[in-house]
């Protein structure tokens, strides 16, 4: 078992998205050599970071398995924060969610690197309907099963200035004089800061007491969907009609805006807003990685609205 001092170099799959960017950033400000693993390498900023940490930018992709082997081999630790919300061909949630979540596991296994941090999200539910929630809950199991030592993450919804999360309501803000709700707008949501759970994944790499938990990340203060709402709509100085729309009007918006290459809503994310999205009250927390998250309002001022 690897010692904390004895992690130099790290493997993040997905560290070009919007919060493995974000700990590929947390990493190297450590001190530590990491490797950025994605599809397109030609992504990822080729600048040095304190001082000899190298940021280095190498193709994989988690569906094949041989790439993974490629990027793992020589790394005392692995990040996977891959994650997929519209599926497209061959990118299918049990491709990525579960047999991405599987290969980078079975990799980090083969190599002997037993510290693997893998990103899932609050709600991952085995039994539930919908492909992209049961591929999470997949995707964990076959991780824990084939690593018994990985640390599993299941933030709430992740935001931070450049987000597509408040960014994309402050767009809708900007151009229409109705905001449509989900439901009532009763959903409960925690929302964490990105860089939070950015510093909550090297930190478990720091500690070995985290491996083989599981952690729900989420952030100081619970909202309803239409109070975050109002939040937004008083930091932006605006003021707006909110309509209720029923789930089963969402559930169809959602299926016609999948024929767009990057539609504006998703069916999984429809799904997500039918439960709260909050910390359960039994898990592991960032209290207990010795963390104090930071709250919304504190963030918000940071958004260019």
């Amino acid at each position: 078992m690897a010692a904390a001092t004895d992690i130099t170099c790290v493997t993040v799959f997905g560290g070009t998205g919007f919060l493995g960017s974000e700990i590929v950033k947390r990493l190297a400000a450590a001190g530590l050599a990491t490797r950025v693993a994605v599809r397109h390498p030609d992504n990822v900023s080729k600048q040095r970071r304190s001082g000899q940490t190298e940021i280095q930018p190498l193709y994989a992709d988690v569906r094949d398995e041989s790439s993974v082997a490629l990027a793992v081999k020589g790394s005392d630790a692995v990040i996977n924060c891959v994650g997929l919300y519209v599926e497209s061909g061959a990118e299918t949630f049990e491709a990525v969610h579960e047999l991405g979540a599987l290969n980078v596991a079975h990799q980090a296994a083969v190599f002997g690197i037993d510290r693997l941090v893998h990103i899932s999200g609050i709600g991952a539910d085995l039994r539930s309907p919908s492909s992209y929630v049961h591929s999470r809950a997949k995707g964990e199991l076959l991780v824990s099963d084939v690593l018994p030592q990985a640390t599993i993450f299941r933030p709430s919804a992740i935001f931070g200035p450049s987000d597509k999360f408040l960014n994309t309501l402050a767009n809708i803000v900007r151009v229409s004089p109705v905001l449509p709700l989900f439901g009532q707008g009763r959903t409960k949501l925690q929302p964490v800061y990105v860089g939070d759970v950015a510093q909550a994944a090297l930190k478990a790499l720091q500690d070995p007491v985290s491996q083989g938990k599981t952690y729900e990340l989420g952030g100081p203060r619970t909202y309803t969907y239409r109070a975050l709402i109002e939040l937004l709509l008083d930091h932006m100085k605006r003021r707006r009609l909110l309509l209720p729309l029923p789930f089963a009007i969402w559930k169809a918006l959602s299926a016609v805006a999948a024929i767009l290459p990057s539609p504006p809503i998703t069916r999984a994310q429809v799904v997500l807003m039918e439960r709260d999205n909050v910390v359960a009250k039994s898990a592991l927390t960032f209290e207990d990685l010795g963390l104090e998250p930071a709250a919304l309002e504190d963030i918000l001022s940071r958004y260019a609205l």
